[in-house]
């Protein structure tokens, strides 16, 4: 079996008293591309917060490569080889482009330098063109291609992506499914989380569905997306 980067483990997590996540069990190994999905306001980006340390789980246990660090600080989890494209991109909009990549530039857990700057401009060309604009003078599609490029400078084993294609004009988010699907083939993990179910489950080794904070489907991608049932009643499609 390749080795398990994450696992969450009956997390249960609050947002004051109300009770987001119920019991929520999740995991991804080396290697694989895990969709995440559900309805809007259902927990998806809480069960990834409460992973990454951003969040508290009131119960459960999270564990990076067989380590509890379910009181670890997000610093910490990020150093075991897990990157984070949160949504709304985050770019630092007074640094350049080359800035922002250079600034994340580190060495993978084993030592793996396989995603260099060169290589990031090879597969975001529209990042090498304005390669000495500011942040803040992209447009969204070429923030959120910066901040995937600068996750990728840190060499991660997992890459969690929430919402990569939000808000974002069809040919563009096009564009970000085939970097995905490029990242997928190099060989890092993935989590998907994003409204086009089907452009996910195209992608995705397993898919898990999240209903009210609770797992309502978690299974082969290939299973979900194969019953009409399923989809409409979880995702209304």
């Amino acid at each position: 079996m390749a080795e398990l980067l994450i696992e969450a483990s009956g997390v249960d997590t609050f947002y004051g008293v109300s009770h987001i996540l119920h019991g929520v069990d999740f995991t991804v190994r080396q290697g694989e591309t895990i969709g995440l999905m559900g309805r809007n306001g259902m927990g998806k980006t809480t069960l990834i917060r409460s992973m990454l340390g951003l969040v508290r789980p009131r119960a459960g246990v999270v564990r990076v490569r067989g380590e509890d660090m379910t009181q670890a600080s997000p610093h910490a989890i990020a150093r075991r080889g897990i990157a984070y494209v949160p949504e709304g991109r985050g770019v630092f909009p007074n640094l350049s482009v080359r800035e922002n990549l250079v600034m994340a530039a580190r060495p993978g857990i084993d030592g793996r330098r396989e995603w260099d700057f060169a290589r990031i401009i090879a597969t975001f060309p529209r990042l090498g063109e304005r390669i000495n604009h500011g942040g803040g003078q992209l447009s969204g599609g070429e923030q959120q291609m910066l901040t995937i490029g600068r996750a990728l400078m840190t060499n991660p084993d997992l890459l969690i992506l929430d919402e990569a294609t939000e808000g974002l004009a069809p040919l563009i988010a096009r564009e970000i499914w085939h970097i995905i699907k490029t990242i997928r083939a190099s060989g890092i993990a993935t989590v998907i989380v994003d409204k086009n179910s089907r452009a996910v489950m195209s992608l995705a080794d397993r898919s898990m569905v999240l209903v009210k904070g609770a797992v309502a489907f978690s299974g082969l991608s290939k299973d979900l997306s194969g019953n009409p049932e399923l989809m409409q009643r979880f995702l209304g499609v």
